[in-house]
């Protein structure tokens, strides 16, 4: 009988612990939905509502994604989301909830999701004429070109046109092995150039490799100022560059190519010193310097380029992204005598400098140079960089702090001495921060990088709700 009533004791003290931690658990629920309640109603001020959705949920999409695309496709975030309507620095989901974009899908959208000064002239133009081939005559693509030539420097004024980065790397590398003779290109470390065969070739990170014959390149070490091995010291990474040619080629190369801020490889700057000495080591041994603006160009970093940070002048120039502000634009800029290599067999692209992509185009130009959105990147930058670097005095999981204008990396360690990838972490609190309405993409070889790139309309008051987001997601780790 006493064993039956202990039994029933323990029973009831088991039914209260589970109901006591059910009450807890529902109260801990409750109180994170306040926190977010809370954070939204400081996201700043908006004059839109976007109209209702009608389509298909998340869970259809995905559901149809992970049948009818390709597997390799990634989604953010551990509950993909929905994105049905963007206007601005704001995306919205299906729900109609708005989030503060800081990725800018992928540092593409540089005017801002749907400007109007964009999207008008497109419609109007696409009401018109779609697609004419570019072997007729048409306003569009002369226009633009004339006004994306004269962003550039010296003798750059020839333009080719191109759908995406990867092709327009393509075309720059063949380039400049036509031009040169050489076969060899020299290419850094972390780098990211793209995925077709010559461009995978250029990127040095093995995560975007695959087992396909890429032959030609040679990486040399990365001027990574935070974890290189001669820390910002750009001068001795150079001379990593004249070994791989002295010792790994002819002593002569076909062109050299890197970004001015490494992107997918986390946001890394290069070492001071470093582009500028290994300019004049690539002119000795005869090659091309090809500045790949891919991700920076476009007045995200500050400047309308990012070789502009480092007193050097590209013989090729390669961009997408920015350039169309979400269309499907890329193009490449070189000079006369350069270009003049591609008359010695056919060389066309079918929907390079497509009508209603140039539109946009030259329309990125406009708005950009009409709302200031060069030195709004500089100034907001600069701003949010600082408010970055005072979190990384808080909180010790915050090891590096970089980049310029709008190109921002957030590198997160769980050991700042041992400089430990917080990878899991990263996941963690882009998580946290998403249910706060912050986007921020990831990035480097170890994906514990976030990458803030948004729209060039960005404010300080997103900046300061950046920054909120991003402490309180570090605080409840």
């Amino acid at each position: 009988m006493m064993q039956f009533f202990t039994a029933k004791r323990s029973l009831q003290n088991a039914s209260a612990f589970l109901l006591r931690r059910c009450i807890s658990s529902t109260s801990q629920t409750a109180s994170v939905k306040d926190t977010t309640d809370e954070f939204l109603a400081r996201l700043p001020a908006f004059d839109y509502s976007p109209p209702p959705y009608s389509g298909p949920s998340g869970d259809e999409i995905l559901s149809k994604r992970k049948e009818f695309l390709s597997p390799s496709m990634p989604v953010l975030f551990r509950k993909p989301l929905n994105i049905v309507d963007g206007k601005m620095q704001y995306l919205f989901d299906e729900s109609g909830r708005r989030y503060l974009d800081a990725f800018a899908g992928i540092a593409v959208v540089n005017c801002g999701h749907c400007h109007p000064d964009v999207v008008e002239p497109v419609i109007n133009q696409i009401k018109r004429l779609q697609h004419p081939t570019v072997m007729y005559l048409n306003h569009a693509i002369a226009e633009f070109s004339e006004a994306l030539a004269s962003k550039l420097p010296g003798d750059l004024k020839v333009v080719f046109f191109t759908n995406s980065g990867t092709e327009a790397n393509e075309l720059a590398l063949m380039m400049a092995k036509l031009y040169t003779g050489c076969q060899d290109i020299v290419s850094i470390r972390n780098g990211y150039h793209g995925n077709a065969a010559g461009t995978m070739g250029a990127t040095a990170q093995s995560l975007w490799k695959f087992n396909v014959v890429q032959t030609g390149t040679h990486h040399a070490l990365n001027p990574d100022p935070y974890r290189g091995v001669f820390g910002s010291d750009g001068e001795k990474y150079a001379k990593d560059v004249q070994d791989l040619i002295q010792y790994g080629t002819t002593g002569h190369i076909a062109g050299f190519i890197c970004e001015a801020i490494q992107g997918v490889g986390g946001i890394v700057e290069l070492a001071p010193g470093y582009l500028s000495a290994t300019y004049d080591i690539v002119k000795k041994a005869g090659g091309l310097f090809i500045a790949d603006e891919v991700q920076s160009g476009f007045a995200r970093t500050g400047n309308f380029w990012g070789f502009e940070a480092h007193n050097v002048v590209p013989d090729i120039v390669t961009m997408a992204k920015g350039i169309g502000n979400g269309f499907p634009l890329g193009a490449v800029v070189t000079t006369p005598e350069i270009a003049g290599v591609l008359t010695r067999r056919c060389y066309f692209n079918t929907f390079g400098g497509n009508a209603v992509s140039t539109t946009a185009g030259l329309a990125v130009l406009k708005v950009i140079e009409k709302e200031k959105l060069q030195e709004n990147a500089s100034m907001v930058g600069s701003y949010l960089k600082g408010k970055l670097n005072q979190l990384k005095e808080k909180h010790e999981i915050i090891g590096d702090v970089r980049g310029r204008g709008l190109m921002l990396g957030v590198e997160l360690v769980s050991d700042r001495k041992l400089k430990t990838p917080a990878t899991a972490e990263t996941l963690h609190i882009m998580d946290q921060m998403k249910e706060l309405g912050v986007l921020v993409g990831k990035g480097g070889y170890f994906g514990n990088v976030f990458r803030i790139t948004p729209p060039l309309c960005f404010t300080k008051e997103d900046a300061d709700y950046l920054v909120e987001a991003m402490d309180y997601s570090i605080s409840k780790m």
